[in-house]
């Protein structure tokens, strides 16, 4: 059966990221060679992977250590679609540095424990969402599956030992399904898992950073389940062969430190930041803003938070519980002692805190409003610029007001009422509750809040916009 036109450009799209694909200086025989793995279209790793390298920040940071040492460095890039291929080339000594998330992490290292020779660890953390956000399960937009116990007999699309994987046993779990009995789960990378939802092979998908997104902004899916309500913290790292950090200590800190020179734009430009990585590889713009922008999804931030290591420790049962991981030391894998050094003395303290860097600040324009509270922050982005919305019924007399002004409206983001959790405002959920709007990421989560609120009512965005 042929695939839907959509279909075939989301293919077409991915296949032409997808994969392995090598870049790298010309060969210098004189040079030392440094291999860095990382996932392109895996947004929440950007700050060890697509933005560090589109902005050359590690050979910068090697050209200052080469006028130092004398040495010249030759960096080569690996591109994946997911963390397994970075960690089978890592074990096999071909890959120096490499970023992956939570669970690829945890193999990654246990792996690297079975012989001296692999041994991997930790470094730094890249992204990270302390309710488990960068992960969704969504279904087609037309799909009768209205909660996760619909899912009951149905097929649903997972990368196993991913955290995506991870959400939808515990969700189901939590929800009263067996995630062995009552759902069969197929086995796909991400683009393939995306065109069997749209082609209607698979009833759900569940999947990390940034597959949600992107379909859901092009309509071919929606949020049955958000991440944010397992309240479990999901994050991405930086891992360095053991190895080669003894040999190249320099070389692994002047990584870190261009790690830092990616924070520091993101965290001052959010918008330019997520431009550069939508041009580089081919995502929406819009959707990598939704997790990399200011009050993004995505908490961008290096130091190895106590919050983190303890979902690490949490992360291995479920591991050992389907097969992928039998042991692992996780005091020998996470060393943040390098990042420690380059990030200086303001390491612990920021280690402490969670506050997104990326934060919207400013005065909402239209109700004329210091925008101070994540939790009911939106965003407006609209033609070039972005505009901050002090609550989600500002947001929505924002929208209004661009309409009535024939303004180019790029996308709008609202927080989850309940989770937090940024969202597209026009794919949410609207509820009506006396004289205020709140916005939910799944309907189910809507209908709960209906269950609970005597006289609140669903009602559709474009309604909403004009009664706001």
């Amino acid at each position: 059966m042929r695939a839907p036109r959509s279909v075939s450009l989301l293919i077409a799209m991915v296949t032409a990221l997808a994969g392995c694909t090598v870049a790298g200086q010309a060969a210098d025989s004189d040079a030392e060679p440094v291999v860095v793995g990382y996932q392109s279209k895996t947004i929440n790793t950007v700050t060890a992977g697509t933005l560090l390298r589109a902005q050359g920040f590690f050979e910068k940071r090697l050209a200052e250590l080469g006028r130092r040492t004398g040495k010249k460095y030759a960096v080569t890039w690996q591109d994946y679609d997911t963390g397994a291929p970075i960690t089978a080339q890592m074990m096999a000594g071909k890959i120096d540095i490499g970023s992956m998330g939570d669970y690829p992490l945890l193999i990654n290292g246990a792996r690297g424990q079975q012989s001296a020779a692999t041994h991997t660890k930790l470094i730094a953390v890249t992204g990270y969402n302390l309710r488990g956000a960068l992960n969704t399960v969504v279904v087609a937009p037309n799909s009768p599956v209205r909660t996760l116990a619909d899912l009951k007999g149905k097929v649903v699309s997972t990368s196993v030992g991913s955290a995506g994987h991870g959400l939808l046993v515990q969700a189901l779990r939590k929800n009263g399904v067996d995630p062995e009995k009552d759902v069969k789960v197929e086995n796909q990378q991400p683009p393939v898992g995306a065109s069997a939802l749209q082609s209607g092979n698979v009833a759900a998908l569940s999947q990390f950073v940034a597959w949600p997104g992107l379909l859901v902004h092009q309509g071919n899916a929606r949020v049955l389940y958000d991440g944010g309500e397992l309240g479990v913290p999901t994050l991405h790292g930086t891992v360095v062969r053991d190895q080669y950090a003894t040999a190249h200590r320099d070389v692994v800190t002047a990584f870190l430190q261009a790690q830092l020179d990616a924070n520091q734009l993101l965290w001052s430009k959010p918008l330019e930041a997520a431009q550069i990585v939508a041009k580089q590889t081919g995502l929406p713009p819009e959707v990598v803003y939704l997790y990399n922008g200011a009050n993004g999804i995505a908490t961008f931030d290096p130091t190895v938070k106590a919050s983190l290591r303890a979902a690490l420790e949490q992360d291995v049962p479920f591991l050992k519980s389907i097969g992928v991981l039998q042991q692992i030391d996780l005091d020998a894998f996470i060393d943040d002692s390098l990042i420690r050094e380059v990030y200086g003395a303001g390491y612990d303290t920021d280690a402490a805190a969670t506050t997104n860097k990326a934060a919207l600040t400013g005065t909402d324009p239209v109700c004329h409003r210091p925008v101070t509270d994540p939790a009911l922050a939106g965003e407006l982005w609209v033609g070039d610029h972005t505009q901050p919305a002090a609550d989600p019924t500002c947001l929505l007399r924002a929208v209004k007001a661009a309409q009535a002004a024939g303004q180019q409206i790029r996308a709008a983001y609202v927080p989850d009422a309940g989770t937090g959790t940024r969202w597209f405002a026009d794919k949410s959920t609207w509820v009506r509750d006396g004289a205020a709007f709140r916005p939910f990421a799944s309907a189910a989560a809507a209908q709960r809040y209906l269950a609970a609120h005597t006289g609140a009512s669903v009602i559709p965005y474009a309604e909403a916009v004009q009664a706001s």
